[in-house]
């Protein structure tokens, strides 16, 4: 919860006027106070506490005046030739890379720091390049016009590289409906013609988008809405281009580089040279068979193990790219609600497994697939009939198919966190959600980043509402001529439960760094819906969650644009733009390898090159829940607590209330029960060695630098996890296409004591045990 900031408390701000270095390497006289905490000579405030020290940053209100800088030029120019050319060029590449990357084995995103600095670089050497005022080198200027202003006013600005940045990353994103296409292909034989899958995806994607900025009033604009997870970007930009010239801001530039590099040479060894980094486990070095020993402390292969007390050495799972939490960003209260809840999570599953509940030693100990009951995989298409709906005469031949109890828990965890959002919402953020609605039509925001936003023309609220109108028709259209077997009336209901759950959704997100995922209940209430179809299923999905998933990208963005004073129209111009070439570039590269790889894509296992993973748990969860959801997960049925867990996290934040009140110094307030709940099946499914160490790296990140080396982590935290990540994921794309696989071609390291052979040892020499 934010605090409100103490009004003794004294304070300065960074001043222009402070050290400048003229060039030679020598810097004029500067105060003591400015120089000490004045990396960037903005209208930051420095927040000192009685004895001259500067505080640390607890409230919504420090985050936005002291880590987030309030300046701005709002003669910067957006729409120049080379945002144009950078946002179209990267567009195009994000599409096709993500794409690509979605029918990879291992699950892959590009990054939207990745795209951050790869923008930076180029748009830079198009400053050199491009004839114009901006260029250095032009003595003559005879290209100072407006046509030569447009090719190149000056240097590469905040204003054009934020631009880039949100095009690109905007399109970078596979569409959720190009899972429907690859499944109705690859397992249905269902081919829509392009006319109505591009119109499929260009509705779906640019929905939530309408719906989003019709919200924006109290979901971007309010103080208390922070999106911890843009904090390494913003800051990113503010070291990239405010204050280049002005004293120890090119410190930070230079600290920011050497994460990048230093990060990047490292990455090669856990990830290709010595993947025993991954997760060094002293526990299995001591017993090097025992399964149980692999289930509780294994963890660096995929589904083998929980990960306790393994030190893990690569950032690509450390960092914000290896999970949905970044350990250097994300607020300490989430972080530990999310250990604690990580904690529950390990015991749950290794009792479950130790007691046989739901069979579960006859499944591996961490799954997502479906089991027949002696173990082995379910064949999901011998119970559905011609039309693809579910034959419970086939049905009563086969069986029911079967979950690992560790995917169960998981389901419940789910469950539970989306109840839990609703009732943690309504009791703790309720109150101030109003209060923004009011103050917002009142027009007294009083947002310090809002007040520099009213330099610009807004985006009228009627363009919101026809991009949401015109969106509702293609759904509509396309949902009878593509023959989804949505009715008209379910699609209108699986939109208004996005606009329902949107709010919760986004004021978690936003406060706490943790995005709640509805998508199980939204399959849930389309099982009830429209019964036995798992392709309804399917679109009911694309228009209740991917809506949802959509608008809070569009509020994420808008945020973004927010803090570093972009333009709403601008930014309203990139993103729709972005979407609409990802969708279209998604769908002719999703095409291209369905018609070249289909026998890969369907075959369970895949390649070293290319996996149909994505699209087999996807078409999975329509069939559990789209043709055996009435089955499964009714009353007495076999997963009857699954759907239960929702009216079980509705209680959880409760307690926690109830307590703050009566016992304020316990703060309680501090657990983020929705995450709590969620982790208790956080460990169901992947690479968990990285779970000890990112704790640790928590701890001392948001506690031990936030608090006691307050100056320390303003300056440099945030930039160190851009630094990290961004380093990491430009060595993950050259990894993938140099020797990973990306280009056809896979180049294996040769085994040695850290790189063991993988069929017969795991990299943290765990016992094998699948």
């Amino acid at each position: 919860m934010a605090t409100i900031q103490d009004p003794e408390r004294k304070s300065v701000y960074s001043d222009e006027k402070a050290s400048h270095d003229d060039g030679k390497g020598h810097n004029e006289k500067v105060d003591p106070v400015v120089e000490d905490f004045g990396e960037v000579f903005d209208d930051r405030l420095i927040d000192l506490d009685e004895d001259g020290k500067e505080r640390p940053i607890v409230t919504d209100h420090d985050i936005a005046t002291r880590l987030i800088s309030l300046e701005d030029d709002p003669t910067l120019p957006a729409f120049t030739f080379r945002m144009w050319f950078l946002g179209l060029g990267l567009s195009c590449f994000g599409a096709v890379l993500g794409q690509i990357f979605y029918f990879r084995p291992q699950t892959i995103f590009v990054s939207q720091l990745f795209i951050q600095i790869i923008a930076y670089i180029l748009g830079v050497v198009l400053e050199e390049v491009i004839p114009g005022p901006g260029n250095a080198r032009d003595s003559l200027k005879m290209t100072d016009n407006a046509f030569w202003r447009f090719m190149n006013p000056g240097p590469f600005n905040i204003k054009e590289h934020v631009a880039i940045t949100i095009f690109a990353s905007t399109a970078a994103d596979s569409a959720l409906a190009i899972s429907i296409f690859a499944a109705d292909e690859l397992y249905y034989d269902l081919r829509p013609n392009a006319a109505i899958g591009i119109f499929t995806l260009i509705g779906s994607q640019l929905m939530g988008y309408g719906l989003g900025g019709l919200m924006r009033s109290f979901l971007v604009y309010p103080t208390y809405i922070v999106f911890p997870n843009l904090l390494p970007m913003v800051q990113l930009f503010d070291a990239l281009h405010r204050g280049k010239k002005i004293f120890l801001q090119k410190k930070r530039v230079r600290f920011f580089w050497a994460c990048f590099v230093g990060i990047f040479v490292w990455e090669w060894f856990p990830e290709y040279i010595a993947p025993t980094l991954t997760g060094i486990s002293i526990f299995c070095l001591a017993n090097q068979d025992s399964p149980w020993f692999t289930r509780i402390f294994g963890g660096a292969a995929g589904n083998e193990g929980l990960g306790a007390f393994s030190l893990c050495l690569d950032w690509n799972y450390v960092g914000s790219g290896g999970g949905s939490i970044g350990a250097l960003f994300t607020p300490l209260s989430t972080q530990l609600s999310l250990y604690s809840g990580t904690a529950i999570c390990m015991l749950a599953f290794c009792l479950l497994y130790h007691f046989n509940t739901w069979n579960g030693q006859n499944f591996p100990f961490l799954s997502q697939a479906l089991f027949t009951e002696e173990g082995k995989r379910f064949q999901q298409k011998l119970i559905l009939d011609e039309n693809f709906m579910l034959d419970k005469q086939k049905l009563a031949e086969i069986g029911l198919p079967w979950l690992a109890s560790s995917q169960v828990i998981s389901k419940i965890g789910a469950n539970m966190a989306i109840g839990a959002t609703f009732t943690h919402v309504l009791l703790w953020y309720g109150p101030s959600i109003i209060k923004a609605i009011k103050d917002y039509y009142r027009g007294a925001s009083e947002d310090p980043h809002l007040a520099k936003m009213k330099a610009y023309n807004e985006v009228p609220m009627w363009w919101y509402a026809a991009v949401f109108l015109g969106s509702f028709g293609m759904a509509m259209g396309t949902s009878y001529a593509g023959k989804s077997g949505l009715p008209w009336w379910a699609l209108i209901v699986g939109i208004l439960l996005s606009a329902i759950f949107l709010p919760f959704v986004i004021t978690v997100y936003a406060i706490t760094g943790f995005s709640p995922n509805v998508n199980n209940l939204i399959q849930m209430l389309g099982a009830v819906l429209v019964p036995g179809s798992p392709q309804a299923n399917m679109y009911f999905v694309l228009y209740g969650y991917n809506t949802l998933d959509q608008a809070r990208g569009i509020i994420r963005d808008l945020k973004m644009g927010q803090y570093t004073k972009l333009p709403p129209r601008v930014t309203f111009t990139v993103q729709c733009l972005g979407a609409v070439i990802g969708g279209l570039l998604n769908y002719v590269i999703m095409k291209t390898i369905l018609t070249s790889r289909r026998e890969i894509l369907l075959d369970v296992q895949g390649s070293n090159v290319w996996s149909g993973q994505q699209v087999q748990s996807f078409n999975t969860n329509a069939i559990t829940w789209g043709a055996l959801g009435q089955i499964l997960y009714a009353p007495g049925g076999r997963y009857a607590l699954v759907p239960f867990g929702i009216l079980i996290g509705l209680a959880v934040p409760i307690p926690f209330w109830i307590a703050h009140r009566f016992f304020p110094k316990i703060h309680a307030e501090k657990v983020v029960t929705p995450v709590l709940c969620w982790t208790l099946g956080y460990l169901s499914v992947g690479i968990n060695s990285s779970v000890f160490t990112t704790f640790l790296l928590a701890v001392f990140s948001q506690y031990y630098l936030r608090r006691y080396r307050p100056r320390w982590f303003r300056k440099y935290n945030f930039l160190m996890s851009a630094g990290l990540d961004g380093g990491t994921q430009v060595m993950v794309f050259v990894y993938t296409f140099a020797v990973g696989g990306g280009s056809g071609k896979v180049i294996d390291f040769p085994f040695w004591a850290l790189n063991p052979d993988p069929s017969k040892k795991n990299p943290d020499y765990c016992a094998r045990l699948t």
